[in-house]
């Protein structure tokens, strides 16, 4: 019995540490311990202290051998017919932006239903090393961010800041909050300068130097540089823009920005730098026209807009499981050509007329969907920078083509690697060919059957096998699912809303 509890542990080890990356040298040494020693953790022939286990955890950055957080697998029984009414929540890429750039302001900001999802609680665990106060205020999820008057730059929780992939984004405030400071790689990445190259070229203008050694960004601002032309970004990024955006929001003066993203987080961090007085032109275009100020200090409430990926995630819940419901507060400005894709393939929907978001400028409307028979379309889905079709909705087209009539044509160009996630929908039978690391070829339709599968590591391929397992015949398993919770917001108990039957667990 105890041997089969160790072999379960085991498992579990191997598969964070697979999805961290990593080898079994490579864990060794973070534990202190040699590989052999790792080798026989993950086959289960060696006795584990709790103190062994919580090391691993926390090394691991992983839920799964963490006693006691929760749970981590799910278990799902289908085939599913969704129904009822579901409210699209808050943008989790506005939210991380926003918590940012509170740090431009030395008042109060106050940020209206904000997602809370994992990246946002370890992007608070940073803000509080640094001495920041935040406070959720009520079930509506409402927060709190008042700033010290000097933050504590040199006390950052480096844990939490690796853990989170949005730390880079700190770059443009604290340029203008100290002459040098340093900052843990994101997310634990060891890819050094090249990955914060193009951060680097726009914020090089406004003084910004940054050496890559041992883990840290080591960054130093020479206050007596600032741009003396537009600053043409190298990469039309969302969080590059954003970085460039805060940088020019302290900065006295116009500063031009080109080939900038206009996707929905970064119009949501424009529509929240407006209120700290800062002046924008050319919000939704590819050029931004940004007036500075010298010191910010005020007050702030700020409503994020609803997230376009969510809603989504949730057409292609409907879509997959054939069934009706009516998905309100739709971000219908980021997800037009993506319905237009949808109309095109015979998906059978209406909806609302629009309306306002709570940032007074998105428009939102409701969607109800309704059983469809899909067919192929006849050209390749790919994704392109907004107004485009939204890279990060472009894996919810592989599950939605499985159960279309016919051949479609997938071409990830974004990614290296993620696409190669998407073949493990094949596990539940679906016909998906990785052609190459960017394009997969799906036929459809799809006979559906149960299956276990250890969650991908990367946030949309989970989500997608997640919703062909509300499809699939039986009862499937999908384990490790804290790469989710990174994302969503409670998206299992959301789905079990509207009639899936979804149980969360853990094995030991």
């Amino acid at each position: 019995m105890i041997q089969d509890y160790l072999g379960r542990i085991g498992n579990l080890i191997r598969d964070a540490r697979k999805h961290r990356g990593w080898t079994q040298a490579q864990l060794a040494d973070v534990l202190s311990t040699s590989q052999s020693a790792v080798n026989r953790i993950e086959k289960g022939h060696q006795n584990l202290t709790l103190e062994m286990l919580a090391r691993i955890g926390e090394a691991l950055d992983s839920e799964i051998v963490a006693l006691g957080a929760g749970p981590t697998h799910l278990r799902v029984t289908g085939p599913t017919t969704l129904s009822g009414t579901i409210a699209v929540k808050t943008s989790k890429n506005a939210g991380v932006a926003l918590l940012c750039a509170s740090l431009l302001n030395r008042g109060r900001t106050t940020l209206r239903k904000v997602a809370r999802i994992e990246e946002v609680n370890r992007l608070l665990e940073v803000l509080a090393s640094l001495g920041v106060r935040t406070q959720w205020l009520n079930d509506d999820n409402d927060l709190e961010i008042i700033p010290p008057e000097h933050l504590d730059l040199g006390n950052i929780d480096e844990e939490a800041a690796r853990r989170t992939r949005s730390i880079i984004m700190f770059l443009g405030p604290l340029l203008h909050r100290a002459e040098t400071f340093d900052l843990p790689y994101a997310g634990g990445c060891d890819l050094g300068t090249r990955t914060v190259e193009p951060h680097m070229s726009a914020l090089r203008p406004f003084g910004l130097d940054i050496k890559a050694t041992e883990g840290s960004y080591h960054a130093r601002v020479n206050p007596a540089i600032e741009p003396t032309r537009p600053i043409v970004l190298t990469e039309r990024g969302d969080t590059v823009t954003e970085n460039a955006l805060m940088a020019a929001a302290l900065h006295p003066g116009t500063t031009v920005i080109r080939n900038a993203s206009s996707n929905y987080m970064v119009q949501d961090l424009c529509f929240y730098l407006q209120k700290l007085g800062v002046g924008i032109e050319g919000i939704g275009t590819t050029t931004l026209s940004v007036t500075g100020v010298e010191a910010i200090d005020v007050d702030v409430d700020y409503a994020p807009s609803e997230d376009p990926i969510e809603a989504m995630s949730l057409l292609a819940a409907a879509i997959v499981t054939k069934s009706e419901i009516t998905i309100e507060r739709v971000p219908i400005e980021f997800l037009e050509i993506e319905l237009a894709l949808l109309e095109e393939m015979g998906f059978d929907y209406s909806r609302s007329e629009e309306y306002v978001a709570r940032n007074g400028h998105t428009r939102l409307l409701d969607i109800t969907t309704r059983p469809s028979d899909l067919h192929a379309p006849l050209d390749k889905v790919h994704p392109m920078p907004f107004p485009g079709l939204n890279i990060d909705n472009l894996p919810f087209f592989a599950v939605i083509a499985a159960v279309a009539e016919g051949q479609t044509l997938l071409h990830d160009w974004v990614y290296e690697n993620r696409a190669i996630y998407l073949v493990e929908l094949n596990k539940l039978g679906g016909q998906v060919k990785l052609l190459d690391p960017h394009r997969v070829l799906v036929d459809g339709p799809t006979r559906w059957s149960g299956a276990e599968i250890v969650c991908p590591p990367a946030l949309r391929p989970a989500v997608v096998i997640l919703l062909a397992m509300l499809a699939s015949k039986g009862t499937s398993v999908l384990r490790s699912t804290y790469v989710i919770h990174r994302g969503y917001e409670d998206l299992a108990e959301r789905l079990n809303l509207l009639g899936a039957n979804i149980v969360t667990f853990r094995d030991i």
